[in-house]
């Protein structure tokens, strides 16, 4: 392929990617199909377009167009040249709000095009659930739907005219009336009238095969419209004029509660005559949690639109009283309806697990029948599917009759293919029986392409051959889809992987100990591509920062997927690909809980390098930053963090310090405390001062209340004692009694005091240690290094187990590694489990421990942002709380702050890091009125504010602390 390779660089302006991570990035989209390419082409215009056509033309290289990647029938995978618009061909070209138009190129992602329209009041009426990264182009390509169908139908009905150029190089303009019709297209059609008018069913989501009928006389002749829903097996689109609706000036969510899913398919239908925007539909196990949910078992999410809140309302509650309901919710409130609704479209992504874990895959994922007869089809679909052995959820768009479904197929052995084969040729009849479509959205691809002629007959997929002769007489673009199609069960993305487990480092508890099938995770669905975070959302923040697919999360699954598989990522744990596009993960742990899936990148990232460097020299950040613990305790030690704050004060002494560690040269060196956490708190325990008496006038850590273990974590041990000491004024003024973790490793040592006494002499010989929750060496991958430090970690904390105290964490990312990296690292060590069980942040410590405690009033607003593993890990609804009841008003951000630990520090980084805290934290604190006070509990947070703004960020716990003592201090001083 090198002669290939060439011959497009020569005449192609965009890039052209041959190299490993390229193909490997596009063997998949979220289908369970895999093909590999021989390379990728970014191209600029429709210029490029018709240069790659013409070399790959010559050459008899398939070519395939891709979008946002998230077909689900594998009709974005290809074996030839891959197109990916999304680089250059991503703009909305022009906007016409008095004619409702817009003209878009392919690779503009949907949400890009809604937000420019919504200022007109405008949109664009079909919104798939992947509104956030599919484009216009595949949209087009797949006649894509979404939720808003029942009232402004599939992307067809919003297509105007459509620039294309054909495989042999013709550029046209397809619209109605012929227009832009290729030779022979309308003599074929013609004489074939009578099949054309009898040989499609009539329904709403009739997605299967070419839309042919719209080239019917009394259709306009369109062949624009006929065009969409080919999966770019016809032309390869370069720009698109779209129609724009008006969007409703006030919306109402009505939810409606059923007693199961066959009752709320049965009474979609009767909803439609009441004019509804949507008709959702999904079941209880898909719901992680129906705490915001009307009773019942089933729900129906019907949306209703007006002029004005009341007349939504009106509608809304005009539908609840017409329903035969369980129980019924209206919401009005914008922020509650788009809660709801992130319920319902991360459905695409949760269905992949069953309940008990089990894998689920697609392959039936959009099937569509008259919605008068859903009921009586789900119903026998239920059955193929219980005789089968097949377990499945179904949820989607009820209204429209069109049904989502991931199936707990067993791909991966000859037996479970064998089996997916049969029920798929089955279902297919169920669906024709019931007069359905075999697609209703998401377009035929490989998946039922096969199954086609179960639906039309063996005549009119003749003629869809024919059609395909017409446009493209070369089979050039995207062969093996829709027509003459490639076996429904063959190029299986799992095939490829290995069949006995990999030898990992952590448990993967969630994935049976296996790391393919932990990878196997991502099925593709992007979530991690979006271009903006919503609310107090983290993923993926280096995509954000650099829109490179290899730095999203499912970019790095792709890679680490054919690292497994070997074909293209040829050198597995020593890939440089993969180490490479790992390199910009900020282990944020974002992915744990946004992705819909829950892929865990930054455990994947600890493993990968964990095995990458076994045996080989290590950067010099890992020894720096990953074993920061054992250098801070030294300089504790040895009394010299005056003397190196001194030195790292001096330019060209931090420099040579920075090029040595392999620290970023922008970044400043952090001070260290000249007194240590635990310093001072043995002074206060003693009576020497350095923190004066407890709440209860006694020495410290003296009280009459609960008892809880307050953590000394390195941060705030060595660089930011000031937070610990908050957390003790504060937890004391709560009444609770609090202690530090034992020091030495004793049979039975007291635990209370803060302090440890050695009964036994021997016991002296074993040393003095203090407790770590392994992160820095976790998250440069030293896996055994962490693991040794988390073994003696659970030895020290052996007394503090056998008691009913609470773990008190104050540093967001200990307290989450604690709580996840510890028990799935130790994962044969249940003490690991015993402590993650205990950690509680200090919110929750407040909230669990001292519940009739009022903190004082600080009355003033906040700024700033949730950390990332706060949010990922722990939740922040006890901060919430706690914040609320201290008059503390506002939100914070979501996203990440960019530091994130060793990440920002790193040579290289400084760039990416910078990027993602100007995405969310820095607009947020410059935005910010004077008196605001700026919260980060996290010292990564801290650190990325001062350094970048100049601001102090202040703990939750120094807040408090201040506003006892009766000054609370100001920010951004």
């Amino acid at each position: 392929m090198t002669d290939l390779e060439a011959e497009l660089r020569a005449v192609v302006r965009g890039e052209v990617g041959f190299d490993v991570t390229s193909r490997a990035l596009t063997t998949m989209d979220a289908s369970n199909y895999r093909r590999v390419p021989a390379g990728v082409v970014a191209p600029r215009d429709a210029d490029d377009v018709t240069a790659v056509l013409a070399v790959c033309r010559e050459r008899g290289v398939p070519v395939v167009a891709r979008g946002g990647g998230t077909s689900i029938a594998g009709q974005a995978t290809g074996t030839g040249v891959v197109l990916d618009f999304t680089r250059h061909m991503n703009r909305l070209v022009a906007l016409d709000a008095e004619a409702r138009t817009a003209v878009v190129q392919p690779g503009l992602v949907l949400d890009r095009l809604q937000e420019a329209a919504a200022p007109h009041g405008l949109r664009f009426g079909p919104d798939p659930s992947t509104h956030s990264r599919c484009t216009l182009g595949g949209m087009i390509g797949n006649n894509s739907c979404g939720s808003h169908s029942v009232a402004w139908g599939t992307t067809a009905d919003s297509v105007r005219e459509l620039d294309v150029v054909t495989a042999r190089g013709g550029r046209l303009r397809l619209g109605r009336d012929w227009a832009g019709a290729p030779d022979g297209l309308r003599e074929l059609a013609e004489g074939e009238l009578a099949r054309l008018r009898t040989g499609f069913p009539e329904l709403p989501r009739r997605i299967s095969g070419y839309a042919l009928d719209a080239l019917l006389p009394e259709n306009g002749s369109d062949v624009a419209r006929s065009f969409c829903g080919s999966e770019g097996t016809l032309g390869v689109l370069t720009e698109a004029v779209v129609r724009l609706v008006e969007a409703p000036r006030a919306r109402a969510l009505a939810v409606l509660g059923y007693a199961d899913e066959s009752a709320a398919a049965e009474a979609a239908a009767g909803l439609l005559p009441f004019g509804p925007l949507t008709v959702e539909g999904m079941a209880a196990d898909l719901v992680p949690s129906t705490a915001a949910l009307p009773r019942g078992g089933a729900w129906l999410f019907v949306e209703t639109g007006g002029e004005s809140a009341g007349e939504a309302r009106a509608r809304a509650e005009a539908i609840v009283r017409a329903a035969d309901v369980v129980d019924a919710l209206v919401v009005t409130d914008p922020a509650g309806q788009r809660a709801l609704w992130r319920i319902r479209e991360d459905a695409s992504g949760t269905a992949t697990r069953m309940p008990d874990g089990t894998e689920a895959w697609p392959g039936w994922e959009d099937c569509a029948v008259p919605p008068a007869r859903l009921g009586a089809y789900l119903r026998d679909f239920r059955a193929l599917m219980a005789a089968h052995g097949l377990r499945g959820t179904p949820y989607g768009h009820f209204g429209d009759g069109c049904i989502h479904v991931r199936i707990d197929f067993d791909l991966l052995t000859a037996p479970g293919v064998a089996r997916f084969r049969r029920f798929s040729e089955e279902l297919a009849e169920l669906v024709v029986a019931h007069g359905g479509s075999l697609s209703g959205e998401h377009g035929d691809g490989q998946a039922r392409a096969e199954l086609l002629p179960r639906m039309y007959g063996s005549e009119m997929v003749g003629l869809f051959e024919q059609v395909k002769g017409v446009w493209d007489p070369d089979d050039l673009l995207n062969p093996g889809m829709l027509v003459r199609p490639a076996p429904l069960d063959s190029g299986l993305r799992f095939s490829v992987l290995p069949r006995e487990p990999v030898d990992v480092a952590f448990g993967y508890p969630a994935d049976g100990g296996d790391f393919s099938a932990a990878v196997r995770r991502c099925v593709g669905v992007a979530k991690c591509r979006t271009t903006s975070v919503s609310g107090s959302g983290v993923m993926c923040p280096s995509f954000r920062a650099t829109g490179a697919e290899e730095h999203s999360t499912r970019g790095r699954a792709r890679l680490l997927h054919e690292m497994l598989a070997g074909e293209v990522v040829t050198d597995g744990w020593r890939s440089e690909e993969v180490r490479d596009a790992l390199d910009l993960c900020l282990s944020c742990k974002g992915c744990r809980s946004d992705c819909p899936v829950g892929v865990d990148m930054a455990t994947y990232k600890a493993e990968f390098l964990h095995r990458h460097y076994a045996g080989r020299r290590r950067p010099a950040a890992h020894h720096a930053l990953g074993r920061l613990p054992v250098w801070l305790r030294a300089v504790s030690r040895t009394r010299t963090a005056w003397l190196v704050n001194a030195l790292s004060a001096v330019p060209p002494l931090a420099r040579v310090a920075k090029r040595l560690g392999g620290l970023a040269p922008e970044r400043e060196i952090p001070r260290l405390a000249t007194r240590t956490f635990s310093g001072w708190w043995e002074r206060r325990r003693a009576g020497g001062g350095g923190g004066g008496e407890s709440a209860h006038g006694g020495a410290g850590g003296v009280g009459q209340g609960p008892l809880v273990v307050l953590w000394p974590d390195t941060f705030t041990e060595h660089l930011s004692p000031a937070v610990g000491q908050a957390a003790v004024r504060v937890l004391e003024a709560a009444g609770l009694r609090v202690a530090l973790p034992p020091t030495l490793r004793l049979e039975k040592p007291p635990v209370g005091d803060g302090r440890t006494v050695a009964l036994d002499p021997l016991s002296l010989l074993r040393g003095r240690g203090r407790v770590c929750c392994g992160l820095t060496y976790v998250s440069t991958g030293q896996l055994d290094r962490a693991r040794a430090v988390m073994r003696r970690t659970l030895d020290l904390m052996e007394p503090v187990l056998e008691t009913d105290a609470p773990v008190v964490v104050l540093e967001p990312s200990c307290a989450a590694a604690l709580r996840t990296d510890v028990p799935e690292l130790l994962h044969d060590d249940p003490r690991a489990a015993r402590l993650a069980a205990k950690v509680l942040t200090f919110a929750e410590t407040l909230e669990r421990h001292a519940p009739g405690w009022t903190p004082p009033r600080v009355d003033r607003p906040v700024a700033g942002q949730t950390h990332c593993h706060q949010h990922a890990v722990l939740g922040d609804a006890a901060d919430r709380r706690l914040r609320e009841a201290a008059l503390l008003t506002g939100e914070l951000s979501g996203g990440c702050c960019g530091l994130a630990g060793n990440f920002g520090f790193e040579r290289g980084h400084f760039e990416v890091s910078t990027a993602c805290a100007e995405e969310q934290l820095l607009p947020s604190v410059r935005d910010a009125p004077e008196d605001t006070v700026v919260l980060a509990d996290g010292y990564s947070c801290r650190t990325q504010l001062e350094q970048l703004a100049g601001v102090r960020g202040r703990h939750l716990a120094e807040v408090l602390a201040e506003a006892l003592d009766g000054h609370p201090g100001r920010d951004g001083t």
